[in-house]
């Protein structure tokens, strides 16, 4: 359901996952279109920053010397297959890192609120809104959007700064959590910078009980009309 809404000034921060260099740089976990959501990543930082909304950043580092992994997939050299602590693949691309100021946060789980104290500290700060991007849809977005939905926050999940490792991964991802975005709104950049600056914008709001029933035939189409 297409519905107008405003977000009130005050009430909004923006929460950027996991924009880390591995996902252009490693053949292994490469994001499709990667580029183009970085740009789109750099529009809303800048939206955000230009309207005084608090940018909040996280990075996934694996640390298999303290985290108890029973399960987790391992390299040749023993390490973590992916994100381990001595990767400087980890970094966070430098076009969408943070500013002075703005700190960068370390999870070592996929979802950013399942535990520690920010969830918390934003509620506190009078924190309604979340406006997130980042990747993989799937997997650290789909966690983390469950997780704040749980906590009380409505979440504006921008579909076009977001992205996995195929264009089927992410919109199907993306059409998941529509279906459960209880409180919460999907739109695309253009539609979250008008957001953060105030004005009223339409955007897709979950009514019922999972209204997107996608197949592979009719997916992509729905996922363009969100």
């Amino acid at each position: 359901m297409k519905t107008p809404i405003t977000i009130k000034r005050g009430t909004v921060a923006a929460v950027f996952i996991d924009l880390q260099e591995e996902h252009r740089q490693d053949p292994r976990y490469l994001v499709e279109g990667f580029a183009g959501i970085l740009a789109n990543v750099q529009r809303l930082q800048e939206a955000a920053r230009r309207n005084k909304v608090p940018l909040h950043h996280w990075a996934y580092i694996v640390d298999l010397d303290s985290q108890d992994r029973p399960f987790h997939p391992i390299g040749e050299d023993g390490k973590s297959a992916f994100s381990d602590k001595s990767d400087p693949l980890t970094e966070i691309c430098h076009e969408v890192a943070p500013a002075d100021g703005e700190a960068l946060l370390i999870k070592a789980e996929a979802s950013a609120f399942r535990g520690g104290p920010v969830a918390g500290r934003l509620k506190a700060s009078g924190i309604e809104w979340l406006v997130v991007a980042g990747v993989w849809t799937e997997a650290c977005i789909d966690a983390t959007v469950k997780d704040a939905v749980a906590k009380g926050f409505r979440v504006l999940l921008v579909k076009d700064a977001c992205g996995s490792g195929s264009a089927a991964m992410h919109q199907t991802a993306i059409l998941n959590l529509a279906n459960r975005l209880y409180g919460g709104a999907v739109t695309d950049t253009d539609g979250a910078c008008r957001l953060l600056a105030g004005e009223t914008v339409t955007v897709w709001q979950v009514e019922g009980s999972v209204p997107l029933r996608f197949t592979f035939d009719n997916a992509a189409d729905l996922y363009a009309g969100l």
